[in-house]
């Protein structure tokens, strides 16, 4: 109740300077969904909804009166031509033609929202650095007001709010009470961010600082400096997702930067790539990377070091979604080791595979998640058939059943996508670009594609899809019912063309049923002939199938 009296008392305040032909036209009741109000000359004022629905308002042109009735009533603009309105969190943002005259007004509603980080707080708590990422308009800015206000009040740590724009904790010399106990130190112009930061580590011994909009490679550099004095940093930058940062020359420092390294003949062709390869340079600025999907969906790289890592190796990585609305369990922390034991993953990981396949000429390039459960070969199979969830899109869900339930896969079928850890999808439906492949796409799900909905595809593309290769204890079986499969879809083609009955090389009877369901495929008839060791399948073609 007080959040929504703040927000009325504060919606007040922008309504008082805006001039009388709009203020008439503006419902309170219908301003609750309000992003923004927008003036420029010679148009109609609109107001932006957060659905993306634009409101027209029935009266006439913004004139350059209007545009003086507000500017007279706000702070001087500073030179990234922004204001506000002393005591809110609203932000008044200037057009300019080209002689410096303001010609257009985007005023910008700002407004408490609690309840956006319940679902992050595990992380929020456990004094790691954390950086938001996320396109305009999903509430990045909301986000780091609400831990400002968790971290000081209820962690009672100090907390410094280093606010370029004042969009944090709005305008005026007090801070608004949205970040609770945090103190605010404000930036004169945006491009003194980076020296603040520093000043802020200097003069007021912080233990956490927040900073908004990390956008230079002179402010990257601040953020790595305060990092490295033992000051947990909160703060956004500009970049949709982990990968744009790690594109990005100006700011991949704040996940570890990238280098490219030149291997030598014998090390790129036991990782079987080619000779120059990019790698992590440096550890990370930033503990955890927290991808902003939506306004409630997030997106959580718990380990950026290892996340970075991945990504440059080509290997498939899933962050933890969590959704704004949810509760979650508190996130355990893993044990460190001690610094002068760490290495980089690249190197613990092809240390681990050689150690645990000796007998393999190269290393597995797939992550084997080793350095989770030690070095026990038992341990590394159970981990290589723990439960796996499977998300069928156009694919036949019976014989997806009968292959998991024949080859005694550890393997679940689910019907959401949100929960599935793998998705099999048929090729001719991933032509159009199927929205649930975009969906799975976003949510950092592998993928895999059958061509036709038969037994030995889709065995196939399961072995692929569950590493179920990177176990000699596993492979053996795998491969012995793919080959007999194999002869027995050739044989089908055959008989199919016209020849005579054909018999298949002797099988166990497990493989035998799904040599039978496969000709059944086919509307061929099949049995088994033969005793003991020696029974093996007959395919019936020619005059007996005709008969």
């Amino acid at each position: 109740m007080q959040t929504n009296l703040q927000f009325q008392s504060d919606l007040d305040k922008l309504v008082a300077i805006l001039p009388q032909k709009v203020r008439k036209h503006l419902d309170y009741e219908k301003m609750s969904d309000v992003i923004e109000i927008v003036l420029d000359i010679g148009r109609i004022p609109e107001i932006r909804h957060a659905n993306g629905e634009i409101e027209y308002i029935e009266c006439d042109c913004v004139d350059d009166e209007d545009i003086l009735h507000i500017t007279s009533r706000v702070q001087e603009f500073t030179s990234d031509n922004r204001s506000g309105i002393p005591g809110t969190l609203h932000r008044i943002s200037a057009i300019r033609n080209r002689q410096g005259k303001v010609v257009g007004l985007t005023c910008r509603i700002g407004r408490v929202v609690t309840g956006t980080i319940a679902c992050i707080k595990d992380f929020c708590t456990l004094g790691k650095s954390i950086l938001f990422l996320g396109p305009p308009g999903v509430g990045k800015t909301t986000k780091l007001r609400e831990i400002s206000r968790l971290v000081a009040d209820e962690l009672k740590k100090r907390v410094i709010v280093v606010d370029t724009s004042n969009e944090i904790a709005g305008d005026g010399d007090t801070p608004h009470p949205a970040i609770g106990h945090a103190r605010r130190m404000q930036v004169r112009q945006p491009e003194f961010q980076k020296d603040i930061m520093i000043e802020a580590v200097e003069n007021h011994t912080p233990e956490v600082i927040v900073v908004d909009e990390i956008g230079t490679e002179a402010e990257a550099q601040a953020a790595r400096t305060i990092a490295e004095r033992g000051v947990m940093l909160i703060a956004t930058a500009h970049g949709n997702t982990l990968e744009n940062l790690i594109k990005n020359p100006t700011l991949s420092d704040l996940v570890g930067g990238i280098q490219s390294v030149t291997l030598g003949d014998d090390e790129a062709r036991r990782r079987s790539c080619q000779k120059t390869v990019l790698e992590r340079e440096k550890q990370p600025t930033f503990d955890i990377v927290i991808e902003i999907l939506d306004r409630n969906t997030l997106a959580v790289y718990k380990n950026t070091a290892e996340a970075v890592d991945y990504i440059l190796r080509g290997w498939p990585i899933r962050p933890e979604i969590r959704k704004v609305d949810k509760t979650y369990e508190p996130v355990k922390e893993e044990p460190v080791a001690p610094k002068e034991e760490s290495k980089s993953i690249i190197d613990e990981i092809n240390r681990l595979e050689k150690k645990v396949f000796p007998s393999l000429e190269r290393p597995v390039e797939k992550p084997s998640d080793s350095l989770k459960f030690g070095f026990s070969r038992e341990k590394y199979v159970e981990e290589v058939k723990g439960l796996k969830k499977v998300y069928l899109y156009a694919v036949s869900r019976s014989i997806v059943e009968k292959v998991i339930e024949r080859l005694n896969l550890n393997v679940e079928l689910t019907r959401n996508i949100e929960e599935a850890d793998i998705v099999i999808a048929h090729k001719n439906f991933a032509k159009g670009g199927a929205k649930i492949l975009s969906i799975a796409n976003d949510l950092r799900i592998r993928t895999f594609f059958i061509k036709t909905n038969s037994m030995p595809q889709i065995q196939k593309v399961l072995k692929d899809a569950l590493d179920i290769e990177a176990t000699e204890a596993l492979t053996g079986y795998y491969d012995e019912a793919e080959r007999a499969l194999e002869e027995a879809k050739a044989a089908i083609n055959k008989i199919l063309e016209g020849a005579e009955n054909i018999e298949l090389s002797p099988q166990n009877q497990q493989i035998r049923k799904l040599q039978h369901e496969l000709v059944e495929q086919h509307n061929l008839k099949s049995k088994s002939v033969g005793e003991g060791e020696e029974r093996h399948l007959k395919i019936v073609g020619g005059k007996d199938f005709k008969g």
